[in-house]
């Protein structure tokens, strides 16, 4: 699936709850379904910067494409983190890059999480951007 699809299917599961507290339940259970990420990927330098709560973000290239894993001590921000692992994970460098993320605006993100998420959620898919950027520039190199 395309960075595009997989937003819109997370539009559409979004689109299926009446209120933010049914919303807020579905993020929690994406907290509970990401996959645990390697204890030894729980160090400081994979930590966001920006995150009021810590969240470890590691990505593992291959086969041409990003394999993201990730963790968080706060469910609502783990809930965050697998939506964006789950939209950016499995893809060329080129295509994250290059990546229009309108799910944070389809979904009602903004309004809906407190301004330290909200600013939290942008510097993981920053971080993600970036890591894919160093990536895509190593392979142009060699």
């Amino acid at each position: 699936m395309t960075i595009n699809e997989i937003q819109d299917e997370l539009i559409e599961e979004f689109s299926l709850f009446g209120d933010w507290m049914e919303k807020y339940e579905h993020i929690i259970q994406m907290a509970k379904e990401l996959p645990v990420i390697a204890e030894r990927y729980k160090l400081d330098e994979n930590l966001i910067k920006g995150c009021q709560a810590k969240v470890w973000l590691h990505p593992d290239f291959k086969d041409g494409k990003i394999l993201f894993s990730a963790d968080s001590d706060a469910i609502i921000t783990k809930g965050l983190v697998s939506m964006v692992v789950r939209i950016l994970s499995n893809h060329t460098p080129a295509e994250i890059v290059h990546a229009d993320l309108y799910f944070v605006d389809a979904i009602g993100l903004k309004e809906h999480l407190s301004m330290t998420r909200s600013n939290g959620l942008l510097s993981m898919l920053k971080q993600m951007k970036m890591y894919a950027l160093a990536l895509q520039s190593t392979q142009n190199v060699n």
